[in-house]
């Protein structure tokens, strides 16, 4: 199954919450999720039954791996991963996903959302500890310096995200320096940091079964 290229606010009236995936946008009045349309389909006024427990648990998986802009197999790998992984699993999946590149770059402000900051980091417009890096979805290791492209067309780009999301507060696990363009990611950010819109919990019993 090939990567979602349809409209980001429907996937976001399906799972019935902001999933931050078009910008500045989500946060605007017209966002279908404040003016509160209904899900997308056919059947969408309709729908409100009371879920089973599978549809429950399914339902909090789309919601994260959506979030985060990934397809199913990409999804599970990091869930196997989180699972091999000392500790919660649960946690352990949330900081894996917030450690990945293009998460990094969003939460920084330096793309507009994670869909723009793959293609930002895809193009090779970032840097990390001073080599250029064009893979997403690498981990990125408590300690490195995140900084764009010294060229005009870079900087432009980050400089128009940086304005735009000025609402957005960086999250105390890193810190940035917006007039030099660089960020440092300070270290792996707990659970109560991350504050997932999910329950990662249902994930972890989904996959179990």
């Amino acid at each position: 199954m090939g990567r979602y290229n349809g409209p980001g606010c429907r996937q976001c009236r399906r799972e019935g919450v902001k999933l931050m995936l078009k910008g500045k946008r989500c946060t605007m009045a017209k966002c279908p999720i404040e003016t509160g349309r209904a899900s997308p389909g056919v059947h969408g006024q309709r729908r409100g039954k009371k879920l089973s427990d599978y549809g429950v648990q399914l339902r909090e998986k789309q919601k994260l791996r959506r979030m985060y802009g990934m397809q199913e197999g990409q999804f599970r790998l990091f869930f196997d991963r989180a699972q091999r992984s000392k500790g919660v699993t649960g946690d352990k999946l949330l900081q894996l996903l917030e450690m990945r590149l293009d998460n990094i770059i969003y939460r920084l402000g330096f793309s507009f959302s994670r869909k723009s900051a793959r293609q930002f980091v895809t193009h090779r417009h970032i840097k990390i500890n001073g080599r250029i890096v064009n893979i997403p979805s690498m981990g990125v290791k408590p300690g490195s310096v995140i900084e764009v492209k010294d060229n005009p067309k870079s900087r432009a780009h980050a400089s128009q995200s940086l304005e735009a999301s000025q609402a957005r507060v960086v999250p105390g696990w890193m810190s940035i320096d917006a007039a030099n363009f660089k960020g440092e990611v300070l270290k792996v950010p707990t659970r109560e940091e991350i504050a997932p819109i999910v329950n990662e919990q249902l994930i972890v019993e989904l996959y179990s079964k």
